[in-house]
């Protein structure tokens, strides 16, 4: 069997080393002549974890992995903890760690686990075609290439599904932006082995842990679309945004390179119904991107991959009727995602500014087994 995938991102990685595995063909083309890392670093949740280790790196993502031992949350004008509680019992409930990471780390582990030379770049995707018993795959440059079955995991920008579906698909602007980076870890912001994030005004700071004595940052703030920011003005902007906030957000800020600083506007897609055309499947954020409020994007994309790998090695009844079951087993598991991610967002960011302020009060009687339920709903409904 013969698996082309058009991206080259988590997903695709992800999906490549599964298949191979398998003993699958696998050819990966990916539309950028360089491969970079889209944004600075990315929480592994254990059912994340578990796919990993499914894979055969379990003792990699362990050394990438920051020491996530607890989590925190801090009023935004004082700095005073407003509930802070041990990671423990959720790792003992779900049997795996949690492991932030830096993306450009995960990223290289994956592609040296799937063998570069697999990875085809500068081939932007322009034509499918399926004739029942191949896919077809023509790109910009004039070149092609043919296989069993293709997996679309090209990003939430997908052309794969603008085939699968029959149209194209909006994306859906969440209502805020997001600016993170890497920074190294100090205890004059956030202890290095908690995740610790300063909420008020809609708004939020989260400092994260990963490898190397670093931490990941994270800055939201509830903005219209389209500003005329540039990443050169980003600590200006983030001193106007978070005027009056506690002195470990104005400590973080002060510290910013603003070349290191990602500003990224927060989009979803509404669920789908459809994941796969004949030979022909959604994978990741092409099938159901999501705003990052739960941290289940990637994981969920990895989760696409396992299931998909596993289908196609226990089903015999055609790659047709496999992608079939592929679908069935992911549609409903994706879409209560992206709609937990979006209700989360709303909750958050300040939509309803009533159930924000209802959010805040909660926080400060929380003892942790409520936020820790909810981490171990979305985890345990993975495949692993």
């Amino acid at each position: 069997m013969k698996a082309i995938i058009i991206g080259a991102g988590m997903g695709g990685a992800t999906a490549g080393i599964a298949l191979q595995n398998m003993g699958c063909r696998v050819e990966i083309y990916e539309s950028v002549r360089e491969i970079k890392p889209v944004g600075a670093a990315i929480s592994i949740w254990p059912n994340g974890v578990k796919c990993l280790n499914f894979i055969g790196l379990q003792q990699q993502i362990k050394t990438l992995g920051g020491n996530m031992a607890a989590m925190a949350y801090r009023d935004y004008r004082t700095g005073e903890t407003l509930t802070q509680f041990s990671l423990r019992p959720l790792v003992e409930r779900v049997g795996e760690y949690p492991y932030p990471v830096a993306r450009a780390e995960l990223q290289s582990l994956l592609l040296d686990a799937l063998g570069r030379e697999r990875i085809s770049l500068g081939k932007r995707l322009v034509e499918l075609e399926d004739d029942g018993r191949q896919v077809t795959a023509w790109f910009e440059d004039g070149s092609s290439a043919s296989g069993d079955l293709l997996i679309g995991a090209d990003g939430a920008h997908s052309v794969v599904r603008g085939y699968v579906l029959g149209h194209t698909v909006e994306r859906r602007f969440a209502g805020y932006v997001n600016w993170n980076g890497l920074i190294a870890a100090e205890n004059g912001l956030a202890p290095a082995d908690q995740w610790t994030t300063f909420v008020g005004q809609g708004k939020r700071v989260s400092l994260m842990p990963v490898a190397g004595g670093r931490f990941y940052f994270f800055f939201d703030v509830p903005l219209p679309q389209g500003l005329r920011q540039r990443s050169d003005t980003a600590k200006e902007d983030l001193r106007g945004y978070f005027a009056g906030w506690c002195a470990p957000v104005q400590r973080l800020i002060d510290r910013l390179e603003p070349a290191g600083v990602n500003r990224v506007e927060i989009h979803d897609i509404d669920p789908l119904e459809q994941l796969v055309r004949g030979r022909v499947a959604l994978l990741g954020d092409a099938g159901h991107s999501s705003t990052p409020d739960i941290g289940q994007g990637g994981c969920a994309a990895m989760e696409d991959a396992i299931v998909l790998a596993n289908l196609l090695r226990t089903h015999s009844l055609g790659i047709e009727d496999t992608l079939r079951r592929y679908q069935e087993s992911r549609r409903q598991r994706v879409g209560s995602l992206v709609l937990k991610a979006r209700k989360r967002c709303d909750v958050t960011h300040g939509k309803d500014p009533a159930a924000t302020e209802d959010w805040y009060r909660s926080l400060a009687r929380e003892t942790g087994e409520h936020i820790i339920d909810g981490l171990a709903d979305t985890i345990e409904g993975g495949p692993l």
